[in-house]
């Protein structure tokens, strides 16, 4: 039984809610990677628009990278499998849509890109495509396609200094760890290829064409268009014989690449592949041929003229050491192809 007076419990109870507010508090200002706890999912509208995007947080932990000697259409450079350990981030929802990168490229305060010479360090926007750069898909919430390695970081460096918030584009490791969702399967959604209808627009069924992001089934990290619709470019340089040089383990693993135009690693195969090519562990290597019909003497660095079949989706990660913090695309005009 109780036996506190009426005033007494009051001071209780104040000193209750006191220390709950205080808790709340602490909560809202502290770091949400902290501790190494999985960060909260949030949306963000681009200032200066009403065009938003959302962010799904991936926990930490370890998975297989890479496909076992069995697998099904398993490639030489899908191994051997290494054990890879993944701090926790951000990735979006969905890839980056026509209405978020026509903000970038359209953005008014910052420089076109010079089409001689080199940018420096500053943040420029891309030369004017050579031809429509949608391939008569069509805009709004449809996957912005058919930008190179170079663009996609520089939409990444416009993105982060818009928001205050640091975004790039996820490495390789980032990349399969999200797409497998905790899975072991070659896909996401099963072991065999008839449950990807589900999850992701193929050549069997999307009818020679990417579609509006969001709408296939998303996998259990909630993510949509992993497997398919397009292609993503990871921040990795490609390199065929990788998984043998980490050895048997590796945390959180990148290739940072050089000066050179190719190799660059794409991933998730897209609306005109087969399922093989959608599989977690396929690996996909850049190539001169993406701008085979460039008329333009050196070639353009912001556009591919024969990708419609590749995009990319940001990632963020507050912890990031600086080698990646810090990491800017090095090429120019004058790079080589290789």
């Amino acid at each position: 039984m109780n036996h506190a007076s009426p005033r007494r419990r009051r001071k209780l109870l104040r000193a209750c809610l006191a220390s709950l507010c205080a808790c709340a508090v602490g909560a809202l200002s502290m770091p949400q990677l902290a501790r190494g706890a999985t960060p909260a999912p949030y949306s963000e509208k681009i200032p200066g628009s009403q065009v938003g995007f959302e962010m799904v947080p991936i926990p930490a932990g370890r998975f297989r990278m890479g496909s076992p000697d069995a697998e099904a259409g398993r490639k030489d450079d899908e191994g051997p499998q290494v054990e890879v350990s993944i701090k926790p981030f951000w990735i979006g929802k969905h890839e980056v849509t026509w209405d978020e990168y026509d903000l970038y490229r359209k953005d008014m305060g910052i420089p076109v890109s010079r089409r001689e010479g080199s940018d420096g360090d500053a943040i420029t926007r891309p030369t004017p495509p050579y031809a429509d750069e949608s391939w008569g898909y069509g805009k709004g919430r449809q996957p912005a396609i058919g930008m190179t390695w170079h663009a996609a970081m520089a939409y990444c460096r416009w993105l982060s200094e818009k928001t205050g918030h640091h975004y790039r584009l996820p490495t390789e490791a980032e990349w399969e760890y999200a797409a497998r969702a905790g899975s072991a399967t070659p896909w996401s959604s099963g072991a065999q290829a008839a449950t990807l209808d589900a999850v992701a627009w193929h050549f069997g069924n999307a009818n020679g064409k990417p579609h509006k992001v969001g709408g296939k089934r998303a996998n259990a990290f909630g993510l949509h268009d992993m497997h398919g619709n397009v292609a993503e470019w990871t921040l990795d340089q490609y390199l065929p014989g990788r998984y043998a040089a980490l050895g048997d383990k590796a945390k959180d693993p990148v290739a940072l690449p050089g000066a050179a135009r190719f190799p660059h690693v794409v991933r998730g195969g897209s609306f005109e592949d087969d399922p093989a090519q959608l599989r977690s562990a396929a690996r996909r290597a850049s190539k001169p041929g993406w701008s085979r019909r460039d008329p333009q003497e050196p070639r353009s660095i912001w556009w591919h003229t024969d990708a419609s079949f590749v995009g990319f989706r940001v990632v963020r990660v507050d912890n990031d050491p600086p080698e990646l913090k810090d990491f800017r695309s090095k090429v120019t005009r004058a790079s080589p192809d290789q």
